[in-house]
């Protein structure tokens, strides 16, 4: 799960990214933080490329921009993202509601020493969501597990899953990189209409197709990486991306 944490106040933010961290290594391990931020321009830059599954978002910020408007635009990228505000002032939190911004919980600042059991208490609640999000929402991600940790990718940002080199394991090519995992790769190819096993060893995302290479019967992937495909599956690889254009 990727937390992002929005907090003007370094001090605070130091707090928050601590627990956060502490929680993180001796509880959940699938727990990252991606971004701590200090303003809202950077959060709004990463939010252009990326997405997080967590947010930490102080309500007042020293910007023209308050958390409330970044939880903005958060929502019309995910509508399923976990939010949690930070505040100085409980009377704030029924801004919310005004927003229609469906927090998870809040945090106030009035009490510093309670933080941390704030922050574990919220985590608890989000990493739980998170689970159940990938358990049940298998129309548009896939959920795996890499040793200790549980991650969710959405399926569109699935380039292809490969056999490993290592016994019994699979490599996930995915927008933000790769997974090596237990697993295999028939469990994965009814993932959806845009996914192909187009040899014993690959499984590709039709979308990300870039290049079919006719003589080499192989194809060029998003990422630049090359997959085979074998000979009896190369008219149906053709019909199908036929079909995708």
């Amino acid at each position: 799960m990727k937390v992002l944490i929005c907090e003007d106040d370094k001090h605070q933010r130091q707090l928050l990214h601590q627990a956060i961290t502490n929680y993180a290594l001796f509880h959940e391990p699938s727990i990252e933080i991606v971004l701590s931020a200090n303003q809202p321009d950077e959060v709004l830059a990463y939010l252009e490329k990326h997405q997080a599954d967590c947010y930490f978002l102080d309500i007042e910020l020293n910007h023209r921009l308050n958390g409330m408007d970044i939880a903005v635009e958060i929502r019309k990228k995910d509508p399923l993202a976990t939010i949690i505000f930070i505040t100085s002032h409980a009377d704030q939190l029924k801004m919310t509601f005004t927003y229609k911004l469906a927090a998870l919980d809040f945090i106030v600042k009035d009490t510093p020493s309670q933080i941390s059991s704030q922050v574990v208490d919220v985590l608890q609640v989000a990493f739980q969501k998170y689970k159940q999000l990938g358990e049940f929402d298998q129309s548009s991600m896939v959920q795996i597990k890499i040793g200790e940790r549980i991650k969710n990718i959405k399926l569109q940002d699935i380039y292809f899953i490969e056999t490993s080199s290592s016994p019994h394991k699979l490599e996930l090519h995915e927008r933000n990189g790769y997974y090596e995992f237990y697993g295999k790769l028939i469990d994965f190819e009814q993932l959806g209409e845009s996914f192909f096993r187009c040899h014993k060893s690959f499984l590709i995302n039709l979308q990300h197709v870039v290049e079919l290479h006719t003589k080499e019967r192989t194809v060029t992937m998003a990422n630049g990486a090359v997959c085979s495909i074998s000979f009896r599956l190369f008219r149906e690889l053709q019909r199908r991306l036929s079909l995708c254009q």
